[in-house]
């Protein structure tokens, strides 16, 4: 019992912490469950698999980073987020879309698109180019929605491959493909369909990454990211294990010295196995969309 007690007090306030709900309980939660019908990813799934795992913990630090080197990306985070005002508060905005698309019936992938799109809507304004070039931009355009989505996901895929031990079903292909789903609701109509259109598609936007002294200044806040004095430890650790498993192309940009990732592998993988297991097998998330595609399967 005592176990079982300081395991639901360290879940609570992990998941508060990722949240934002005092009590605990993500609001995206009650989206999840509700509803009958099936998702666009099965439990046997690879984005399921991978997207449950604790080492997105890394890859979503990774994503940052990667979004980070592209001027418009980075224009874009700079002008209209509130990320240096509430941290968390942008934190569970992305956290709440990647796990809705994931884990949410197909009516609930739609809506949250909405949700998104209707962001996007607002976020416009002009950027300079690595080469000194004056652009306007909007987020929802094709070519910066296409370097999120692969930001996002080369960080989520490589972070698994290196921090965790669980296979993924189909490999690396089958997570690039399945996830490509993700992105038609949001309006990219094409993405990247197997790990070497990926890599490739990651070459073309090499001659735009960059890094200006507001790349700096937007990594040093993610490096130095104001949480709570408890979480700073592990968050170090997740910093440079993001940073570690990025291009080295990219890492000679940011100019940050971090371990090798030889170091950071096992002593990572271990930690998230063990904050795993401090906080319990329980995945409110996942138990809630397995009850809903139950319903939807007339089980």
């Amino acid at each position: 019992m005592p176990n079982n007690a300081l395991q639901e007090n360290l879940s609570k306030r992990f998941r508060r912490l990722l949240s934002g709900a005092a009590d605990g309980t993500p609001p995206w939660l009650k989206v999840v469950a509700e509803g009958d019908e099936l998702g666009y990813f099965m439990p046997e799934d690879a984005p399921w698999i991978v997207h449950a795992d604790f080492a997105t913990l890394v890859g979503g630090v990774r994503a940052l980073l990667m979004q980070a080197l592209h001027p418009g990306s980075l224009t874009g985070v700079a002008q209209h987020s509130r990320y240096e005002q509430d941290p968390l508060g942008r934190l569970s905005g992305t956290i709440r879309w990647l796990t809705v698309t994931t884990f949410g019936s197909i009516t609930a992938v739609a809506q949250e698109a909405k949700r998104v799109n209707r962001m996007h809507t607002r976020v416009s304004g002009v950027y300079e180019t690595s080469k000194g070039e004056q652009l306007p931009y909007r987020a929802a355009d094709p070519d910066l929605l296409l370097w999120v989505h692969v930001a996002f996901m080369d960080s989520f895929l490589r972070s698994h491959q290196n921090y965790s031990k669980k296979p993924i079903p189909g490999g690396a292909d089958s997570y690039v493909k399945l996830w490509s789903k993700s992105v038609a609701p949001l309006g990219l109509d094409e993405a990247p369909m197997s790990e070497a259109e990926l890599l490739h598609t990651l070459e073309k936007f090499e001659s735009d990454i960059t890094v200006t002294k507001t790349t700096q200044e937007v990594i040093r806040w993610i490096k130095n990211a104001p949480l709570p004095a408890l979480a700073k430890p592990v968050y170090a650790l997740l910093f440079h294990s993001a940073l570690a498993s990025l291009p080295k192309s990219y890492q000679e940009r940011i100019g940050l010295r971090s371990y090798p990732l030889w170091i950071l592998r096992p002593v990572t993988t271990n930690l998230l196995r063990f904050m795993r297991l401090a906080i319990g097998p329980e995945s409110p998330i996942e138990d809630e969309a397995r009850k809903r595609i139950q319903r939807a399967l007339g089980e």
